[in-house]
């Protein structure tokens, strides 16, 4: 267990909720928070998978029973309220959520996409975030304390063809949802960061239309990256917030104008 960073925010005994947390960039999250010395509850729709990322944890030194699994589909507003229940049960409530839960799918283009796939992706990316801080706000405003990740994305920053409407629209709204929640709770001692992060080399790349080469993820920011990224955040002192941090690669696919992106026309 590593010490925080100079002037920060001990992590020791805390309590952080990671959705998404059975691989990418929530798994990274989680395993840096564990290291801190949270007490890290990992929630994912696959308990098969969760139980696999808690091995993985494990083989890369983190204590175990550090970090538990509670299966969970976030986009189950029912269901999250007795995930959220059975944490404050069990540990006393959520000190940190990263909500990180998020897919998309390759059918994601205007006039190739529909609505049943585009409700899809807004029930995770946006709703599944509102329904989890939804349910442990009340008790971080009670203890005075709370921080919020929202693992967003650098195209709700700076839009982009590649990641498709639906996706595209999710993020930018979790930015805004981020936003409104320092307006209302900063006098409440709670705070929320909307990550952006660019390319990451995470399974949700599987989900392109046309994958990434080998070369290409290697010039992309690393799982690693982010889980170092959000424990950064999760550190600060209790008086500082950061509302929004934006990081991406060195090599940005999205400012290079050469770089390969398929475009879907019409036949």
């Amino acid at each position: 267990m590593s010490a925080p960073a100079a002037n920060g925010a001990s992590l020791d005994g805390r309590v952080a909720w990671v959705t998404g947390g059975g691989s990418g960039i929530g798994l990274a999250g989680a395993i840096e928070l564990a290291r801190g010395g949270c007490r890290v509850v990992v929630s994912g729709r696959d308990a098969a998978k969760l139980d696999e990322a808690i091995r993985q944890a494990a083989a890369q030194g983190v204590t175990a029973g550090a970090i538990e699994a509670m299966p969970l589909d976030v986009a189950d507003a029912s269901a999250v309220g007795r995930a959220a229940r059975a944490i404050e049960a069990r540990h006393g409530g959520v000190d940190i959520l990263v909500n990180s839960a998020g897919i998309n799918f390759p059918k994601r283009y205007w006039c190739e996409t529909d609505a049943e796939t585009f409700a899809q992706v807004l029930a995770v990316n946006l709703h599944g975030a509102t329904y989890c801080t939804l349910a442990v706000a009340r008790g971080m405003r009670a203890r005075g304390s709370g921080t919020v990740i929202n693992v967003a994305s650098f195209a709700g920053f700076h839009y982009e063809y590649i990641t498709g409407p639906a996706y595209t629209a999710s993020k930018a709204a979790l930015m805004a949802l981020t936003h409104s929640f320092n307006i209302e709770e900063c006098v409440n001692g709670l705070r929320a960061t909307a990550l952006c992060p660019g390319e990451v080399a995470t399974p949700i790349l599987k989900q392109r239309p046309v994958q990434p080469s080998e070369a290409d993820k290697a010039r992309m920011l690393q799982e690693a990256d982010l889980g170092r990224t959000i424990r950064f955040i999760a550190e600060q002192p209790p008086h500082v917030c950061i509302n929004q941090l934006v990081i991406s690669p060195v090599w940005n696919r999205t400012y290079v104008a050469d770089a390969p992106v398929q475009r879907r026309k019409a036949a």
